[in-house]
C-alpha cells in the first residue's frame, strides 16, 4: 500500500479472510457459519466486509438493528441476515428487506407473529433466544410451553434456529459455568423440539467458544471479534490477523521549550527542549481522551512516539524528540503489530471498544495484502 496521506483506516481483506479459515478450521464440515457484521462490522466496512464473506463462504450474516441489516440489502446483500436485537417499531421494515429476527421475550414474540399475520407471511423465518446466564437478552425455561403452544397456533412464522450465548467462554477459571450453560442450552431445545414437528438449527458459541468449546459447537456457530483480528484467550492471538490498520500523517512539528505547555489545559509541560508532531486525529475520530497525558502512543518510522497533553477533538500531539521524522510522514496509530488490543489495555478497555470506535468520518480503505 502507498503511505497515508490522509487519516484512514485501512482494513485488508486478505487478513480477514486468514482469520476466517482458521476458524472454520474448527469446525465440522457440515457446521455453518454465522458471521457477525454488526456496528459496521466491528467498526470497519459492514458492506466490504460482509460482501468478503459471503464470497468466503459464510452461510449467514448477523446484525444488532434493523438498519444494519437494510444496509446489506441495500447493497445488493442476498444471504439470510439475523437482526439479533429489532425493535418492534422496525418489524414492518425487518419483513420487506427479508430480514430474520431474534425473538427474546414473550411481548415481542407475540408482536412479531401479529406484524407477520398482518403481513400475510407464511412460515416467516425466525431465531428463538434463550438465557442461560448471560442475562442479557433472551427467554427463560419456564416460557416454552407458551411459545409451544403460540407456535401450533400460527403459519406466519417458522423457528429456523434456537440459541443462546455464553457469558465466558474465554475464561478458564468459568469453565464449571460455561459447561452448566451448555447443558441448560441443550435441556431447553430438546424440551421446545418435543413440541414442534421440525428441528430447528441450534447454536450457542461465539469466537472464544469455537476454539474452547467444540463440543458446543451444534448446527451453527458464531463468530465476530475473531473474524477481525482479535482473540480473547492469549494464547490464541498468534493464531488471528488484526484486518484494520489505523494511519495518519504528520501534519506539523513544533520545537518546544523547556517551561512552555502543549494542548489544552496546559496539561503538558515540558521539563527541557523537544520536538512535537501535531497529527489529524482526535477524540472525535474515536481516540478516547483517556490516551492523553503519555498514556497513549503512535508508531513512527517504526519507533512509538507518547501522546502528550490532552486528545484534542480532531488532533494528537505526540513527542518525536528521538525520532526522525518530518512534516507529511505516515503515523501508525495502531495495526497489526501496535495493534488495538495494546492500546486499550493502557487505558483497561478492550480491542471492541476501540475498533467500534472509529469515527464515520475517517475515510476506509480496502486492500489485499
Amino acid at each position: 500500500m502507498p503511505k497515508a496521506t490522509e487519516t484512514v483506516l485501512e482494513i485488508n481483506l486478505t487478513a480477514l479472510g486468514t482469520n476466517y479459515w482458521y476458524l472454520k478450521s474448527k469446525l465440522k464440515p457440515n457446521t455453518n457459519f454465522l458471521a457477525v457484521v454488526k456496528a459496521y462490522a466491528y467498526g470497519s466496512d459492514s458492506v466490504e466486509i460482509a460482501k468478503e464473506l459471503v464470497k468466503l463462504g459464510a452461510d449467514y450474516l448477523a446484525v444488532a438493528y434493523v438498519n444494519e441489516g437494510v444496509a446489506l440489502r441495500d447493497a445488493g446483500i442476498k444471504t439470510p441476515i439475523i437482526v439479533l436485537h429489532p425493535q418492534s417499531v422496525n418489524f414492518k421494515t425487518l419483513i420487506d428487506r427479508c430480514l430474520e429476527p431474534n425473538l427474546y421475550s414473550l411481548k415481542i414474540f407475540q408482536e412479531f407473529i401479529e406484524i407477520a399475520k398482518e403481513n400475510k407471511q407464511s412460515k416467516y423465518p425466525v431465531h428463538l433466544k434463550f438465557n442461560t446466564g448471560l442475562n442479557r437478552l433472551g427467554f427463560l425455561e419456564n416460557d416454552i410451553d407458551f411459545i409451544s403452544s403460540k407456535l401450533k397456533e400460527t403459519t406466519s412464522i417458522i423457528v429456523k434456529s434456537i440459541f443462546s450465548h455464553l457469558a465466558a467462554s474465554e475464561d478458564e477459571t468459568e469453565k464449571e459455568f460455561s459447561i452448566s450453560q451448555i447443558e441448560a442450552f441443550k435441556n431447553i431445545s430438546e424440551k421446545l423440539f418435543r413440541n414442534l414437528d421440525y428441528k430447528p438449527m441450534m447454536h450457542m458459541c461465539n469466537t472464544s467458544g469455537i476454539l474452547n468449546y467444540p463440543e458446543a459447537h451444534f448446527d451453527l456457530v458464531r463468530s465476530g471479534i475473531g473474524l477481525y483480528g482479535f482473540s480473547n484467550i492469549p494464547s490464541e492471538q498468534k493464531n488471528f490477523q488484526p484486518i484494520a490498520t489505523l494511519k495518519s500523517v504528520i501534519s506539523q512539528i513544533h520545537s518546544i521549550e523547556k517551561g512552555e505547555t502543549v494542548g489544552y489545559n496546559r496539561a503538558f509541560k515540558s521539563e527541557g527542549i523537544l520536538k512535537t508532531a501535531t497529527i489529524p486525529i482526535g477524540h472525535a475520530d474515536g481516540i478516547s481522551r483517556a490516551y492523553g497525558n503519555e498514556k497513549g502512543w503512535v508508531t513512527i518510522n517504526g519507533n512509538k512516539a507518547s501522546i502528550i497533553g490532552n486528545v484534542c477533538m480532531d488532533m494528537i500531539m505526540v513527542n518525536i524528540t528521538n525520532i526522525d521524522c518530518q512534516e507529511g510522514d505516515e503515523v501508525i496509530i495502531f495495526g497489526e503489530v501496535e495493534n488495538a488490543e495494546k492500546h486499550a489495555e493502557k487505558i483497561n478497555s478492550i480491542s471492541y471498544e476501540l475498533i467500534t470506535a472509529i469515527s464515520q468520518r475517517v475515510k476506509r480503505v480496502v486492500c489485499r495484502k
